[in-house]
């Protein structure tokens, strides 16, 4: 079982690292990654990557879905997200502009299959100014890929059950640029009993044979060597035979060129595998090396004065000559293999690692000076290409801008820790995620869309402050007991979630061990790790937020500093949410008590009324609805002032009573809707005020209604036909204070029903609103109509289920001839 798994997740791999490949050698692009979806779909994953290494790509390894990042943004949308370069990228996706502020251009496509998005690619090329970007026909080719990689993915799936879905502690496959070989080698098979040689391309190439015309003879090759290499190579065949194995055996190949006969030397390395009969060995199998041309290379080289040193992808050293190790002051056996800033504290700069990155990201050339203490000044060049950067460092004098740097200075540059790029990214994403955050809950959700996935967290709890004592105000994980025991525990307790914010000291708990020790007695429950993080705002304590970990987590001194920064923007996030949901739910009070909470008992109708505030803002705003018997029927009554303030609530709350007083007084419907015109005028709040009245006869089967500038109302028939009524509409209230509303006689028959609602309810983005009075109008036709109540929800059921509405709704609806009774839900979804 494990072979077969191990499989699958190789057939898996090759196809990611193909993918990527394609794609960035068919558009020119130097580099190129694919990401999969998490298993909890709340992030997307690196799982390949061709040309930039993963290090290089910091708080990139793992992407919130709703990261306004382009990779996340085409998995999420299904979209290509094309940005031709810097200029675009900083217009379209500043902020991942202002983490990676160097010239690239990007192209981020989804990676689907059958209505199904496992993941996105990504290829990144050097966009210089003046550059031109992708053509149409090479974004074609990138979508291709994709395409085909997310049918590969699916069929993968269904065949051996293995899913698509990446885990975050997966290595990445990682591909490397292409670059030009060192050396050569060159395979063989040599059949001591025959004679008989069996030779690759390369070898004979080494050699400088044909690989047609080789007769496959080793007395061939051997005339290939120096003369007094020959008998030799017949001497470590038969060594090899009898200790069954060659190690290093140089020779010499002859070079015929102009300048005549020359001599290379190579390396030649075998064994002899063990026969079945435990016999003599009969074959010897090896490689030819020529490493002429990279020891060529090595030797220039080192004879330069110049410093030089080449550095891989993720900015570890590979080599380095003479000149740039006495120049940097240290041994080539401490150098090789690490970074340069974890080698010499005096190269510990953000500027350096700002250089690097900005070389391989924009693939242009880069310099800089440094000072190697206590006064010797070196510049440094890097030259990027796909696969590494060739580095140049050089004496030079004091540079006259800058001052010469006293030791207190020197000392802060060999202290300073070099700005990580996953701390800008981290702290960027969540600072502008909860700029956008208004309720508690908008930011606690920011706050675990955000954290879990970048720091691979399962659980995640926010405890707030009452009266004292710790209260829970957010959630999210499998374990639905996590952290029960802190909810009501005062501050000054000898807990985890209380002493870091009473210290206002994160405290970071790598495993149940260190708990029991430092707490005993504190249940563990099936978390191994957690991170307490004290939100403190305007030196308040606000509460604590702590992450969870299924598995033992080592938090590194990066991790901590991230999250220490975050704790800081959520804790005043957090408070500014809690006032917001104060001042609103003070606002909302003052709104609900302008409506009334119940409708009146009117013979022969029955009335039901919803109301739905919009989310979009604190401000209240100036629906009503109203339900008025008097002596000659029942007026209904629905309205909207414009505007969201208080001003438009108190200018409501005055038309509500003005419309009352007129109806009472036994004014017709068009009188009614002129004197309510002239009061808002008089009035003069600067607001204008739409308004549809209905005044229902008691005993005939016809109403009469003015409208001002409202929607029409809806008649749905007892056969379920439905319409939009067309009234005489009138101009809006408060524009024209002679303004006249004629009055336009309805028909109702019994059992049908009416319904009055504001433009909130049928209003959309980019429509027209007679497109959405259609809509309505469909559903009132469709719907059930064995209760008013059921009715009136299900006309409402799309908008209870959007999570943002600029506008609020207010819903009347009346059924003719039904009996009696009115119900009212002032705020059913808001």
């Amino acid at each position: 079982m494990r072979e077969m798994i191990v499989g699958e997740t190789a057939e898996r791999e090759d196809l990611l690292a193909a993918a990527v490949v394609e794609a960035v050698e068919g558009t020119g692009a130097y580099a190129g990654s694919v990401f999969l979806r998490s298993f909890d779909r709340r992030s997307i994953v690196l799982a390949a990557t061709r040309g930039v290494p993963p290090s290089l790509l910091g708080g990139w390894r793992l992407i919130p879905v709703s990261s306004p990042i382009p990779v996340a943004v085409a998995y999420s949308s299904g979209r290509t997200i094309y940005l031709a370069d810097a200029e675009e990228t900083m217009r379209r996706y500043p902020q991942l502009a202002v983490a990676l502020p160097y010239a690239f251009g990007s192209c981020s496509v989804p990676v689907a299959a059958r209505g199904e998005t496992f993941g996105a690619l990504a290829i990144v090329w050097a966009a210089s100014p003046g550059s031109e970007g992708l053509s149409k026909a090479q974004r074609r080719h990138v979508r291709s890929v994709a395409d085909r990689l997310g049918d590969s993915l699916a069929a993968l799936r269904a065949r051996t059950g293995d899913p698509v879905e990446c885990d975050p502690q997966t290595i990445p496959v990682e591909t490397p640029a292409p670059s030009a070989p060192a050396l050569r080698a060159g395979l063989f098979d040599w059949d001591l009993v025959t004679g008989a040689v069996t030779v690759d391309d390369e070898l004979c190439a080494i050699f400088g044979l044909d690989p047609r015309a080789f007769d496959g003879r080793a007395e061939t090759l051997a005339s290939c060597l120096h003369p007094g290499d020959r008998a030799a190579l017949r001497t470590t065949a038969r060594a090899a035979a009898a200790e069954g194995r060659i190690n290093a055996r140089r020779l010499r190949i002859r070079d015929r060129g102009d300048g005549g006969e020359t001599y290379r030397t190579v390396e030649l390395w075998g064994r002899a595998p063990e026969s079945d009969d435990a016999g003599a060995p009969t074959h010897l199998v090896g490689t030819v090396v020529d490493a002429q041309a990279g020891s060529a290379a090595v030797a220039a080289v080192e004879r330069l004065r110049d410093g030089l040193f080449s550095l891989a992808p993720d900015g570890r050293v590979t080599y380095a000559n003479r000149s740039a190790l006495q120049l940097l002051g240290v041994r080539g056996d401490e150098l090789l293999g690490q970074f340069l800033a974890d080698v010499l504290p005096w190269l510990s700069d953000p500027d350096v690692e700002y250089r690097h990155r900005c070389a391989m990201i924009s693939q242009t050339p880069v310099s800089f000076l440094a000072c190697r203490p206590p006064d010797r000044w070196l510049a440094f060049s890097l030259h990027p290409e796909a696969d590494g950067v060739t580095g140049r460092v050089v004496l030079c004098g004091h540079p006259s801008s800058t001052p010469t740097p006293s030791p207190s200075s020197s000392e802060t540059a060999t202290a300073a820790a070099p700005a990580r790029l996953g701390v800008m990214y981290h702290v960027l994403q969540l600072g502008s995620a909860l700029t956008e955050a208004v309720t508690a809950r908008e930011v606690c959700e920011v706050v675990s869309d955000q954290l879990l996935p970048a720091f691979g967290g399962q659980q995640l709890a926010i405890y707030v402050v009452r009266d004292g004592t710790m209260r829970l105000l957010f959630h999210t994980g499998h374990h639905a007991d996590f952290l029960d025991w802190l909810e009501g525990i005062p501050l000054h307790a000898n807990l985890p979630g209380t002493e870091a914010l009473t210290s206002g000291a994160p405290l970071f708990i790598e495993s149940q061990q260190d708990l029991v020790q430092g707490y005993p007695g504190i249940p563990a429950g099936e978390v191994s790790s957690w991170a307490y993080l004290p939100l403190i705002a305007s030196s308040r304590p606000v509460g604590t937020c702590v992450l969870g970990f299924d598995e033992v987590h080592r938090f590194t001194e990066k991790d901590r500093g991230v999250l220490t920064a975050l704790a800081g923007l959520i804790a005043q996030a957090l408070e500014r949410a809690r006032l917001y949901d104060s001042e609103f739910a003070l606002a909302r009070g003052l709104q609900q008590a302008l409506l009334p909470h119940r409708l009146p008992v009117a013979p022969g109708i029955r009335t039901v009324a919803r109301y739905l505030p919009g989310t979009s803002g604190m401000d209240i705003g100036g629906d009503w609805y109203d339900v008025i018997p008097t002596g000659r029927g029942v007026c209904l009554v629905i309205g909207d002032v414009e505007g969201h303030s208080i001003a438009a609530a108190a200018t409501m709350a005055q038309l509500r009573s003005a419309v009352r007083a007129f109806a009472a007084v036994g004014h017709t419907p068009d009188d009614v809707m002129a004197g309510v015109n002239r009061t808002l005028i008089d009035l003069g709040p600067g607001l204008l005020a739409s308004c549809c009245y209905i005044h229902l006869e008691p005993h005939g089967h016809h109403a009469y209604a003015v409208t001002a500038g409202h929607p029409p109302p809806l008649l749905r028939r007892p056969d379920g036909t439905t319409e939009a009524l067309e009234l005489d509409v009138g101009p809006l209230l408060g524009v024209d204070r002679a303004s006249a509303y004629p009055a336009t006689r309805i028909d109702l028959p019994p059992r049908s029903v009416l319904a009055l609602y504001t433009d909130g309810l049928v209003e959309e983005r980019d429509a027209d609103i007679d497109v959405g009075i259609g809509r309505l109008r469909a559903s009132l036709a469709h719907a059930p109509a064995d209760s008013l109540d059921e009715l009136a929800n299900r006309l409402l059921h799309n908008a209870r289920g959007s999570s943002y509405r600029a506008d609020d709704i207010a819903l009347l609806l009346t059924e003719y001839g039904s009996g009696h009774g009115g119900e009212v839900t002032p705020d059913c979804g808001g």
